[in-house]
């Protein structure tokens, strides 16, 4: 039996040189910096990963890339999501011989399909597949994957686990219940790092979270708090992280965020291939600048010279606090944690 899948699994950028191009040396490089600072796995071709800007040869190159690089340290769980089953198939194939763990397979975009469709599609792929495969749910982008789809697809042995990026508690925790009491082994992550310590307090597994390429220790110490029950640390930190997310996901268009904060941990990430334009550019630029002010009050980066805006966070520390202590109340009185 294959080792479960766990931990917090970076689904990371991929650093582009000045003509756009897979810049490979700078890829190695993040990846040894990612392994060395704490992160249990590597996911590329993720949706932080622009999987879909890339043509299907390059997003070869980026998983061999990343396997060759991790060398055994921690297990890749590859990004396989291509335009229909067969194509998907190939790329398994390809993915397996690299040395990849698993393979993550989000539902057929573009048309909205049924559950029953959603069923045939990834069933497919599990009987043919020669690796592991894990779902992924992310409804925003794709055909939404329920939880009586899960609960049939979870029968099927070569599905694994499923990464949900919904950040639904209560899905979550459908899906635990009606999956783990017959199939221990299989791994529940959450791709919505927004709520991850009360996803694992909830019994996920991990995450596959877009923010652990920014603050890979952070979100690892996240994850062993919550593991060790140390919960008002926990969740202190989580309220930290999402200052952090909500200013990279939502001040530029997705993943644009992301890219300036790497770039800030001392990466050279390059021009994404989706043009900017001028007034784009400018933001990015000013919001690199808050960046920098959150990630220097943890002491990932040094302060801007002129120094930062006094921010709520700064204001009203004992409020998070106070927050942190209510929702650990609550979870206890439900019987979710001790």
């Amino acid at each position: 039996m294959s080792t479960k899948i766990t931990g917090i699994l970076t689904p990371h950028m991929v650093p582009l040189d000045d003509q756009g191009q897979i810049h490979e040396a700078e890829l190695r490089r993040y990846v040894d910096w990612l392994i060395q600072r704490g992160v249990h796995g590597l996911y590329p071709n993720g949706s932080t990963g622009e999987f879909i800007r890339f043509t299907p040869e390059e997003r070869r190159r980026i998983v061999k890339i990343v396997c060759e690089q991790a060398a055994g340290r921690v297990p890749v769980l590859a990004g396989a999501a291509e335009a229909n089953a067969r194509e998907t198939l190939a790329a398994c194939e390809a993915y397996a011989g690299f040395g990849a763990r698993a393979v993550a397979i989000v539902s057929p975009f573009y048309y909205r399909l049924s559950p029953e469709s959603v069923y045939a599609y990834f069933r497919e792929i599990a009987l043919n597949s020669p690796i592991d495969v894990t779902l992924y749910n992310i409804p925003m982008f794709a055909s939404p994957i329920d939880v009586p789809t899960i609960r049939r697809l979870a029968e099927l042995e070569r599905i694994v686990g499923i990464k949900d990026s919904s950040g639904d508690l209560a899905v979550m925790m459908r899906m635990i219940a009606a999956i783990r009491p017959y199939r221990p082994e299989f791994s529940f992550l959450t791709g919505w790092e927004a709520v991850l310590v009360p996803m694992l307090l909830i019994g996920a597994d991990g995450g596959t979270n877009a923010t652990s390429g920014v603050v890979p220790e952070l979100t690892h110490q996240m994850y062993d708090l919550t593991r060790a029950r140390q919960l008002e640390q926990a969740m202190a930190l989580q309220y930290r992280l999402l200052e952090l997310f909500d200013a990279m996901l939502y001040s530029a268009d997705f993943p644009e965020g992301f890219r300036a904060a790497v770039e800030l941990r001392g990466f050279a990430m390059g021009r994404g291939r989706q043009p900017l334009s001028p007034t784009q550019q400018v933001n990015r630029d000013k919001l690199q600048s808050l960046l920098r002010c959150i990630l220097a009050d943890s002491g990932y980066v040094e302060p801007p010279l002129e120094g930062c805006p006094t921010r709520v966070s700064d204001l009203e520390p004992f409020r998070v606090g106070k927050i942190a202590d209510d929702v650990i109340r609550e979870l206890r009185k439900q019987g979710i944690v001790t």
